[in-house]
């Protein structure tokens, strides 16, 4: 078994995990030795592709925020295996100190310095940060979801697209890019972050930007009430969810990350809309 060799020891139990959602496989390995491992692996070649991006990141970076790689195997279906982090605390909930934390480890990754060859985030098509410009070449999709009036949204869009197309993406900072609760570990010594496939170069705020929204969603705290001194990103963030949140579900697992992807827009509208001192949405 591939899993067994590449860990130097013998198999006795597997756990399939919750979570995710990509068709990757995942799985929490016992070994005979006593230790245990995450097993995550590409069952087609979407998922593989992802894999590899995210093998970058650990054969690149080593920070106490990822966790430790113990085995990589690139293959037609390659296979990563990393520390099992299954007795940490998954949030929600969440308590005002493992909101510090969070913040405390996205200002670790903020000042976490990437190579010259790393992929950057520079480009607001490719890194579908271009929501609003989607929604504003037909509009009957974003309004089909009820939030705004058409009057809003013609007052509003002019606003929104000049913030969206301003969005300061450029930087030297490691981004996750991806920064929600199901990528978040809490254990007794730190904080980590898990399935780093979307990583990038750039602008380190866009993860604090994309959090906040997933945290209030969650029970936390209006992303509103934290200091964000970056508008045109906030309204950027927004987009995307404009742009996809209304988007059939016509891939398997699609449901659950539309219904994400609204809720999530339901915290980033008004956030936007206070940001660039836009009137409040008007059909909440």
């Amino acid at each position: 078994m591939r899993v067994e060799r590449l860990a130097g020891v013998k198999a006795t139990s597997w756990t399939k995990t919750k979570g995710g959602y990509s068709s990757a496989g995942r799985y929490i390995v016992a070994f005979e030795d006593g230790s245990s491992a995450f097993v995550k692996w590409g069952t087609d070649e979407l998922t593989a592709r992802w894999l590899r991006d995210e093998y970058r990141i650990y054969s690149t970076l080593h920070a106490d925020f990822i966790p430790t790689m113990i085995a990589w195997e690139d293959a037609e279906h390659p296979i990563l295996i990393l520390e099992d982090l299954s007795g940490g605390h998954w949030p929600p909930p969440w308590s005002a100190s493992q909101v510090e934390e969070v913040l405390r480890l996205l200002e670790n990754v903020r000042h976490t310095r990437m190579p010259e060859e790393f992929p950057v985030l520079t480009s607001l098509d490719d890194e579908g940060l271009s929501g609003w410009k989607t929604v504003a070449g037909d509009i009957s999709g974003f309004l089909s979801l009820g939030l705004v009036s058409e009057a809003w949204l013609t007052h509003a869009l002019s606003i929104l697209l000049k913030a969206e197309s301003e969005a300061r993406l450029e930087g030297e900072s490691l981004v996750h890019t991806d920064v929600r609760s199901d990528n978040i570990c809490l254990m007794s010594d730190r904080a980590l972050l898990i399935d780093w496939n979307w990583a990038k170069r750039g602008n380190p705020m866009l993860d604090v930007v994309a959090w906040l929204p997933s945290l209030h969603v969650e029970g936390g705290p209006e992303p509103w009430s934290f200091d964000i001194q970056e508008p045109e990103l906030i309204a950027a963030v927004a987009g995307f969810y404009a742009a996809h949140a209304y988007q059939p579900a016509n891939f398997p697992g699609a449901e659950p990350i539309r219904q994400l992807q609204l809720s999530l827009l339901k915290s980033l509208l008004p956030w936007a809309s206070k940001a660039l001192n836009l009137p409040e949405p008007d059909l909440f």
